[in-house]
């Protein structure tokens, strides 16, 4: 049998990977999920009937497009709207189609780490939305933002769906939207989703679900290390496991060593052991209520502007001003 080349990588995902296993208790972060198979499988759980997040989001948007959309237009000047994190744009081009329907002025500006991302969002916009214009960015988010308010001075409506913010604790998500604040103008608004504090039970149906979809995502994390570590982890000794403290509005996923095992990592030339159900946390899904996001709105020098809440009140998007 050919020896295997240890390969010892520098880029982030390996640094990550190398510090989260080796820190106690171990940890992974979320972001990783997003490999060409995370992707397709994140689709089919925004398809779930447990995964309530997408639907919600969507009703909200498509009731509301009329009010939605004459908040973000002002004195008929044309604006840049621009989302951090666009993905698909499917729950987005409700929100295109209304405003050109409208006739109302702007630039479609959305901002992705992933190139590829990109290119299929701009091409079924082109196909779908020929009039829209579209100024793609690639890149993280402050870094690209920052860089667009310095090469243009028009209006901004900041969009950030999803509930996304919901990946970082209140400290985080502070700073998260103090570096938007800083970005914005007097005249700028931020149109942001939180997912809400709700009946226990529902919460952990949308992260554990009967098809067992979410718990493939949560492993993917290992699927990775295994293809792009050179490692082999036995996915079948890990448990999926979602817990929800509904006093501080926290959902929390887990991977849970079944057995006493040892990992070897080649492209880290790093030797891995787990005791019986030791865990590595991989993902934080934080929920709110009105008065949480006031809070974190006024820690980040902003204000709540607008709120709309689809008929359960499971989830509510909000227009944040300075």
């Amino acid at each position: 049998m050919q020896q295997k080349t240890t390969l010892i990588s520098t880029s982030q995902f390996h640094k990550d990977v190398y510090k989260g296993l080796t820190d106690f208790p171990k940890h992974l972060s979320s972001k990783y999920f997003y490999d060409a198979k995370g992707d397709k499988l994140f689709q089919e759980i925004m398809d779930m009937p447990e995964y309530y997040l997408t639907n919600s989001e969507f009703k909200i948007l498509d009731k509301f497009k009329d009010e939605i959309c004459r908040a973000f237009f002002k004195d008929s000047k044309e604006f840049n709207l621009i989302e951090l994190g666009a993905g698909d744009g499917k729950k987005t081009k409700i929100l295109l189609r209304h405003l050109v329907a409208e006739g109302i002025p702007f630039q479609y500006v959305p901002i992705d780490i992933s190139e590829n991302a990109l290119i299929q969002l701009e091409d079924s916009i082109n196909n779908e939305l020929p009039s829209v214009r579209v100024a793609s960015l690639q890149g993280t988010y402050f870094e690209t933002l920052e860089n667009l308010c310095k090469m243009q001075h028009k209006r901004k409506v900041i969009m950030f769906l999803g509930s996304n913010i919901g990946n970082l604790l209140h400290p985080q998500a502070v700073e998260f939207l103090m570096s938007i604040q800083k970005l914005m103008t007097d005249d700028d608004l931020l149109f942001i989703g939180f997912d809400q504090k709700k009946d226990p039970q529902t919460i952990l149906n949308a992260y554990n679900d009967a098809a067992g979809i979410t718990e493939r995502f949560n492993k993917n994390l290992l699927a990775r290390i295994n293809s792009e570590l050179d490692a082999n982890f036995d996915l079948n000794k890990f448990l999926h496991w979602e817990v929800y403290d509904p006093a501080k509005g926290t959902a929390k996923s887990y991977l849970v060593a079944r057995e006493n095992q040892t990992e070897y990592i080649n492209g880290l030339d790093l030797t891995i052991t787990f005791d019986a159900w030791e865990t590595i946390h991989t993902e934080i899904s934080q929920k709110y209520d009105d008065n949480i996001v006031s809070w974190l709105a006024d820690k980040a020098g902003m204000q709540i502007s607008r709120i709309f809440s689809d008929e359960n009140k499971f989830y509510k998007n909000y227009i944040l001003k300075k």
